[in-house]
């Protein structure tokens, strides 16, 4: 039986990974800082994301690949310690996993490496395939030097393949819960201008460009990770509410947004303020085939 490990395996995308996979007949081994109440007959190992403390290691031997998904959560306040630690969580994670596949007398042959497609930053108007040039803020520093420490880690002779994330929609987690939970509360309606872009991909399609990555050998360097419609604000929110039966939605004016997401969520109101349009143009030129290329069939199935 293939065994796939992956770090950072416990969180949302991790976990619909795993058990995805583990129905095409892959073991799976979850590491993360938190064992999971239910692990889904997947095996785990511990670690702290930052040294080579724990037995996580000896998981890499032998293994058919590793997935790494490990990062603190952008989904939080913008701090300085926050920054740091989203900063930090990501190059030292993938420093360290570099470090211990040195050690491992069998590595895997392939790694599979989370990446944003934040990293084209916050353009309103402009549609971003992979070979566009990368955005200015926050984000993009910190996607691109993620990027730089994978390379950097990666063993000379394994195949590498970056996979630049937009927003995922799943069942069990994600920000979908929370997008219809307002909803339903009769608030979804359009974000400030309603023209940011909304770059999204059901889990299904994210879980099947991760997979395909493990086991198709000409993949290799950057991907995006989206579904080849992106829409902007308003009109994901319109078909969010079709999709749950909610005829109305109050809108959100900008200034409404950054009080209720410091105040009230704790988060950073840029996150709903802005957004960006990617399309998988590497995907689609190579022949993968969506499931869900269309955001109504992707809301249809979820909801």
């Amino acid at each position: 039986m293939k065994h796939i490990v992956i770090t950072g395996g416990t969180g949302f995308i991790g976990r619909s990974l795993a058990n995805q996979l583990s129905g095409d007949g892959y073991r799976c081994t979850l590491i993360g800082r938190n064992k999971p109440s239910a692990l889904g007959g997947h095996s785990f190992a511990a670690w702290d994301g930052r040294t080579m403390a724990g037995d996580w290691i000896s998981a890499l031997s032998g293994a058919t690949a590793i997935v790494n998904l490990a990062g603190r959560s952008v989904d939080c306040i913008k701090s300085p310690d926050n920054v740091d630690q989203i900063l930090r969580s990501r190059i030292e994670s993938t420093r360290v996993i570099g470090k211990a596949l040195q050690q491992v007398e069998n590595p895997p042959r392939v790694w599979v490496q989370m990446s944003t497609a934040h990293i084209y930053g916050d353009s309103p108007d402009v549609t971003c395939k992979e070979s566009s040039p990368f955005g200015y803020g926050l984000a993009p520093y910190v996607g691109q030097k993620w990027e730089e420490a994978f390379h950097t880690a990666l063993l000379e002779g394994m195949r590498g393949v970056v996979i630049r994330t937009s927003f995922v929609l799943g069942k069990n987690g994600g920000a979908l819960e929370s997008l219809l939970r307002i909803t339903r509360l009769g608030l979804g309606g359009t974000v400030g201008n309603g023209k940011q872009g909304m770059s999204w991909i059901h889990e299904y399609d994210m879980n099947a460009i991760l997979q395909r990555g493990i086991e198709d050998s000409s993949m290799s360097g950057a991907y995006i990770a989206s579904a080849p419609n992106p829409v902007n604000n308003k009109a994901f929110m319109k078909a969010l509410r079709q999709s749950a039966g909610i005829p109305i939605g109050l809108p959100a004016p900008e200034m409404m947004v950054r009080f209720g997401a410091h105040n009230i969520f704790r988060t950073d109101p840029e996150l709903a303020l802005y957004g960006r349009y990617v399309v998988p143009q590497r995907l689609l030129d190579e022949g993968f085939g969506f499931r869900f290329p269309d955001l109504e069939g992707a809301l249809r199935d979820l909801v």
